[in-house]
């Protein structure tokens, strides 16, 4: 897995009723892009440091020209 920041991380639940979560990647500290990852979640604006699980995913946001 690899992101860059302004990239946003999706984590998926695997519980029945309980909600994804949607974050901004603010800063990336693994190597040539991997994790861990510092993530601004959308729901309540905190950040935590995230070893994304098989559950994550990275959308790619286009660079602005």
């Amino acid at each position: 897995m690899n992101a860059a920041v302004g990239d946003h991380l999706l984590v998926h639940n695997a519980h029945v009723g309980e909600s994804s979560r949607e974050g901004e990647i603010v800063e990336v500290r693994g190597a040539d892009g991997g994790p861990p990852y510092l993530v601004r979640w959308t729901d309540d604006g905190h950040e935590s440091l995230v070893f994304p699980g098989p559950d994550a995913e990275v959308q790619h946001v286009p660079a602005k020209s």
